[in-house]
């Protein structure tokens, strides 16, 4: 995330060389879901023990999301498309918020018994037939990966990023104030407190995925294999 942070931060200082003070305008700067998988990986993936995978497709207006999960012998993947409602990211707040469109679907899955297999048909059966609901929200928030609220999925980052300083003093200089999906990139909606970002860089150096990721693995348009499976 603090790669993220700075590179969107490196992105409003080339536009803005000659700016001072707060830019109060809105402006676009468009990241490739890379960046934002890179995300959940780092501070969410690898913080919930049961969670193997969780990454997105992003395409125009909504995004497909996979979570794969383990337990007990059950390696399952599930996939489910969503909207993206809010994403706001300063000092104090750290959250995007989505909406389900669709039901949960079983991607992959690898029972350890049949009882298993009966379990999880009969459980999404019983919640989307029956309740007429969705089990992926239950599911994500007993691991504790988000929060459901008046039937939206938040995914609050604060829990994780808030301990670390150096990305608070970042979120400082940058704001993101919503964001939009296009295909295969999150566009970024903010803007920048530039004084204080140049003060910033004139004593610590910006990093970017490039310096920690092997150029293949940077490609903007790289898609899920699952998904292609799953068609």
């Amino acid at each position: 995330m603090q790669t993220l942070i700075s590179n969107i931060s490196k992105r409003i200082r080339q536009v803005y060389q000659r700016a001072e003070g707060f830019i109060e305008d809105e402006r676009e700067f468009p990241l490739s879901q890379v960046f934002l998988n890179a995300t959940f990986q780092r501070f969410v993936t690898d913080n919930v023990k049961m969670l193997k995978d969780l990454h997105a497709d992003l395409h125009d207006d909504w995004l497909r999301l996979y979570a794969t999960l383990n337990y007990n012998g059950l390696d399952i993947t599930l996939s489910v498309d969503l909207k993206l409602v809010l994403m706001e990211m300063n000092k104090t707040t750290q959250l995007i918020v989505f909406e389900q469109i669709s039901d949960t679907k079983v991607i992959e899955a690898k029972y350890p018994n049949i009882f298993y297999k009966l379990g999880v048909r009969f459980a999404l059966f019983f919640y989307q037939k029956v309740l007429n609901d969705d089990p992926l929200g239950m599911i994500l928030e007993k691991l504790k990966v988000i929060k459901v609220k008046d039937d939206l999925l938040h995914l609050d980052l604060n829990r994780w990023l808030g301990k670390s300083r150096s990305i608070i003093d970042t979120l400082n200089k940058v704001h993101v104030n919503h964001a939009v999906l296009r295909e295969a990139e999150l566009v970024v909606i903010g803007n920048v407190n530039i004084a204080a970002l140049f003060s910033k860089l004139s004593t610590e150096r910006i990093e970017t995925w490039d310096d920690e990721m092997p150029a293949d693995e940077c490609e903007e348009d790289k898609v899920t294999q699952i998904k292609q499976k799953g068609a």
